[in-house]
This record gives structure tokens, C-alpha cells and sequence, in this order.
């Protein structure tokens, strides 16, 4: 039993030793583990503490200030220039194609428009001339040059003349021309015919519309709608003058010769030039006021009902009449350039009004011509050139114009009193243009009419004030204002910007005549002015002696036998 006490008593002294000892072994392992993180967390702390910044108030003016700054950039701005000047002459290099045989009469014609102290250009000749002192050629013409050898370029065009490839590089042998000082004020190239005669300041007008440092080919189209189709409707026509822009002149000068050698079966210098310019991809653009005038006879329709657009340049002035009637072509021209330096930018353009107490209309040229007509003719109808020329193929064909145009009337009743320019000259007491316009004397047929007769007119004065902003503005035509006065045998007009609200309205003093549908061809009317009641088209006619309305022509007319004249169709009909 006893040794049962000892064995009982001994063991939970062997059970505490031997957990002491157990229990003695992890605990130093994990003292030393605590010992060596705080150690470890000792050296951290004062590392940490001996290398950062003390701390900072970290206010929001702090923080704005501990923003990293940026570093400064410094922008080179361009002062912005001044606006670029304006076009004018001076930026304007012309080149003229001329010829040796032509070149004694010719050069007339250059000599009315070209001023050498405001213009740079060259006439370019095949063969030498004489220029000779005492004529004032020196002085008054442009520098003449010699075109370069073409005898190796190919032309095989049977119809043609091989100098058109001659002509076709006058742009370019003008720009090879030009020294380096000389091409850095030189805008555009503009070429012309000897027979060509420019109104240079609309020829600005039109050259400040367009930037110059872009690729710009400028011109107009034939007359002819035949020569459209044969040549080109895309092709500028170089005898009513076209423009060139710099930077396409130099393109063009860098491939026109290989270029004109790929077209030998062409025509003239001008299809040649479109040829190259449908290469470098540049289109024409029109400006109607560049006049090539491919017709024969009398240019007064188209020079009297001029569209609306600035009047640029005329040519074929040897081939049609003196635009003045007794007159020769050079001093008719020069008669132009008297209205032309007084208010250039209104030269030609058209006004129509009516007379309302005399029953007239009155179609306005300025500085060209006045038409009376009896009668009243709409705007619409007055503002197409009147066939008084012949088209190039020398054919009475109204469908050869590329333009709308009307007959000269039939019916002497309605046959215009024309009154040419005589004078003109500026007013500094009333600032005012005044003109004067002389009746052309011709062969008046006696008119049965009940009406005023314009043939009482000797004199047409027309007011008119300067207006050289007209084409800064929307195109429109001037209004014009017939003034009473108790002066029988002189007209006063006014002409200006039409006012608020004013229209040229046609007014019909004659008869309306409503026309029932019947079965016989004539049926005579008389012509008292009333309307006749019945079914039918409205028909406007003039007061006259008889009317017979004609149902399967649609047509009125005046008299009977012979002196049947159609005075108007019925409105709607072409």
C-alpha cells in the first residue's frame, strides 16, 4: 500500500517536471520571435523618423501648395496680320496673243483699254514688228515679246493652224517671263486676244471674289451653242478673255508641254488649255460678264439687254459692227470709255419702266443706249437680247444661242425709237451722273396706233448716281423712274437702287380681250379696250385699228391682207 503512495505521490512531480519542460521550449521560442519583431519595429520607426519632413498643416492652402507645379510653356503666338490687300491692277499680269499681219490695226484696240503705268503685261507676237516712236506704241502698249520655236510639237488638226499651240503657252512663257521679284506681287494671269478690249475695273470686281492662292481658271462660253458642243461647254473661250491663278499658273507651266503633246488632232489654244486643265483637274469657272461674241452683224440686242453681272470684256470687234452707228470700231469703243471711267461698275447694265400716261416702256442701257417702245413689253421679255445679229454660222437660227433671245418685232407699231449716248459726265453740284441720248434718226413707218408717239423724243436724260459698291451686293437690277416734265421733245429718267418694296410691274393699258372657243379659224374684234366676256386664254394686245384673233395659230393680229402683223401670242404660249 505504501508503495502504492510513493508510486501516487512521485508521479505528479514527474507529470509538473516534465510539463514544465514541455511548456518551457515554445514559450522561449515565441519570446524570442516577439523580441525580434520589436527590434525590428524599433530600427523601422527610426529610420522613419530620421529621413521624412517634419509635419506640415495640411490645410487646404497646404494642399493647393503641395501640388507638383507645372512647368511653364511658352507659346509663340503670330501676330495676326493685317488684312491682306485687296486685288487690284497691280497684282494682274495680262497676257496678250497677237499676230505680225494683224498687228498695225490691232493694236488700236489694245491701246483704248492699256495703261502702262497701272498694268504689267506682254503682247506676244510670231514674228517681229516695228514699233515705231512717233505713233506713242512705246508709251501706250505693253512690252512686246517673240513666242518660243513650237515646230516640234505635233498638229495634225487639218482645219486649224499649228499657231494655236503657240498661243496655248502664252501663260505659261508670260510666267517664265517674270523675274522673282516680279512673281511675288502677281496674283493672276489674264489672257486676252489683240481684238479684245477689257473693262479692267470689273475685271477686278470679278478677281476679288476668288482667293487667289487656290487653283482658279476663269471664264466664259461661246454665244454659239454649236461651238459649245464642238469645243467644249467646260472650256473657257480666250477671246472674251479668261483668268488664271497663280499657283495654277505655275502648275500648268510645269506639264503644258508634255501635256500639249498628248492632244495633236485639237482645234485652237483654247480646247488645248482645257485639255490640261481637265489634267490637273481643275474645272472652269463662269463669269458671263468675259464676252467672247461668236456672232456677225450688229451687237446692239445683246449689248442693250446685258445680263446682270458686271460687263467684263468684248471681242470680235473686226468681225461685227460698230457697236455706235456712224462710226468707226475704234472710235466707238472710245466712246464707251467716256461712261465707263465716270461709273464703270453700272456700264451696260439694263432698267426697265413704263411710261404709264403715254403707254410706253422704256428699256435703260446706261452709258449705251435708250429704247422706247409703245406699248407694254414685261420684264421678262425685255430682258433677252433681241436677234439683231446672226450667229456665227451666219444662219438666222435662234436655236444656235446658248441663251435665251426674242424676234425683232414685225409690226413697225412696235419697232423700238432708239437713242444712243451722246454724252456723259459727273454733276459735283447735284453728285450725280447725267447722260444724254440722242435719237438715231431711221425710217419711222407711220403708226395708226391711239397712242403717244415716241417719234416727238429727240433727247433722253438720264440721272443717275455713282454706285461702285453695286456688285458688293446680291445681284440686282436697277430700278428706273420716268420724271414728267413739260419739256415735249425730252425724256428725264431716273435710275438707282430700287426702293423698298419697288417693283417693275408691266403695265397693260391696252386690251384684254377674253377669246371663246369657236369653230371658225378668225373672229375680228374691235378695239374698243373692253373685256369681252366667253371661255377661253387670256390674250394681251396693244391698242390698235382692228384685231383679228387667229384660234389654230394662236396668234393676234393687227390689220388684214398684207399688213397682218402678229403683235402678241396668248400668255402661257411659247
Amino acid at each position: 500500500m505504501k508503495g502504492n503512495q510513493k508510486d501516487s505521490s512521485e508521479k505528479p512531480i514527474w507529470d509538473r517536471s516534465s510539463s514544465g519542460i514541455s511548456m518551457t521550449r515554445p514559450g522561449r521560442l515565441i519570446i524570442w520571435l516577439i523580441l525580434f519583431i520589436s527590434v525590428t519595429y524599433i530600427i523601422y520607426t527610426l529610420k522613419i523618423v530620421s529621413t521624412t519632413h517634419p509635419c506640415e498643416d495640411l490645410t487646404s492652402e497646404s494642399i493647393l501648395q503641395q501640388r507638383p507645379e507645372k512647368k511653364a510653356v511658352t507659346v509663340t503666338v503670330k501676330a495676326v496680320p493685317a488684312e491682306q490687300e485687296a486685288t487690284d491692277l497691280n497684282h494682274v499680269v495680262f497676257g496678250i496673243a497677237a499676230s505680225s499681219k494683224l498687228w498695225k490695226q490691232r493694236k488700236e484696240y489694245i491701246k483704248i483699254w492699256y495703261k502702262p503705268k497701272k498694268m504689267r503685261g506682254y503682247v506676244w507676237l510670231d514674228e517681229e514688228v516695228k514699233i515705231k516712236s512717233e505713233t506713242g506704241d512705246q508709251e501706250s502698249l505693253p512690252s512686246v515679246r517673240i513666242s518660243g520655236d513650237t515646230s516640234s510639237f505635233p498638229y495634225t488638226n487639218k482645219q486649224g493652224h499649228r499657231s494655236a499651240i503657240r498661243i496655248s503657252r502664252i501663260v505659261s512663257e508670260t510666267l517664265m517671263s517674270l523675274d522673282s521679284e516680279s512673281k511675288k506681287n502677281v496674283r493672276w494671269f489674264v489672257m486676252g486676244d489683240d481684238d479684245t478690249v477689257f473693262v479692267t475695273d470689273n475685271l477686278i470686281r470679278v478677281l476679288r471674289k476668288y482667293d487667289h492662292e487656290q487653283m482658279y481658271y476663269i471664264g466664259s462660253l461661246s454665244e454659239s451653242h454649236l461651238q459649245n458642243i464642238f469645243f467644249s461647254y467646260g472650256m473657257a473661250y480666250g477671246g472674251g478673255g479668261f483668268a488664271i491663278s497663280y499657283p495654277l499658273a505655275v502648275a500648268l507651266s510645269k506639264m503644258q508641254d508634255q501635256c500639249i503633246q498628248r492632244y495633236p488632232a485639237l482645234y485652237g489654244s483654247d480646247d488645248r488649255m482645257q485639255a490640261c486643265m481637265a489634267e490637273l483637274g481643275v474645272p472652269l469657272t463662269k463669269e458671263i460678264g468675259f464676252h467672247q461674241y461668236d456672232v456677225h452683224g450688229n451687237l446692239f440686242g445683246l449689248l442693250a439687254a446685258h445680263p446682270i453681272t458686271p460687263f467684263v470684256s468684248m471681242h470680235h470687234l473686226d468681225v461685227v459692227e460698230p457697236i455706235f452707228p456712224n462710226m468707226t470700231r475704234v472710235r466707238a469703243i472710245k466712246k464707251l470709255t467716256t461712261p465707263m471711267k465716270i461709273d464703270s461698275a453700272a456700264l451696260l447694265q439694263q432698267s426697265i419702266c413704263y411710261d404709264k400716261h403715254k403707254s410706253w416702256t422704256i428699256s435703260v442701257s446706261w452709258g449705251f443706249a435708250v429704247q422706247v417702245f409703245r406699248g407694254s413689253f414685261s420684264p421678262r421679255e425685255m430682258e433677252m437680247p433681241s436677234r439683231t445679229f446672226l450667229n456665227w454660222y451666219k444662219r438666222a437660227d435662234y436655236t444656235a444661242y446658248a441663251f435665251n433671245t426674242r424676234p425683232v418685232s414685225r409690226n413697225h407699231c412696235q419697232k423700238p425709237f432708239v437713242f444712243h449716248m451722246s454724252s456723259a459726265k459727273f454733276d459735283p453740284q447735284l453728285n450725280t451722273t447725267v447722260s444724254e441720248y440722242t435719237r438715231h434718226r431711221v425710217p419711222q413707218p407711220a403708226c395708226r396706233w391711239d397712242m403717244a408717239n415716241p417719234e416727238e423724243i429727240n433727247t433722253i436724260v438720264v440721272y443717275k448716281k455713282t454706285d461702285p459698291h453695286l456688285w458688293n451686293r446680291s445681284p440686282r437690277r436697277n430700278c428706273c423712274r420716268v420724271l414728267q416734265t413739260k419739256r415735249n421733245n425730252t425724256l428725264w429718267i431716273n435710275v438707282g437702287v430700287c426702293r423698298a418694296g419697288e417693283v417693275t410691274e408691266v403695265n397693260v393699258n391696252g386690251i384684254v380681250v377674253t377669246v371663246a372657243r369657236t369653230r371658225g379659224r378668225m373672229r375680228r374684234i374691235s378695239s374698243t379696250g373692253n373685256r369681252v366676256g366667253g371661255e377661253g386664254g387670256v390674250w394681251e394686245v396693244i391698242r390698235g385699228e382692228a384685231i383679228d384673233v387667229d384660234e389654230r395659230r394662236k396668234e393676234i393680229v393687227v390689220g388684214g391682207g398684207r399688213r397682218r402683223e402678229v403683235v402678241r401670242r396668248r400668255r402661257g404660249d411659247p
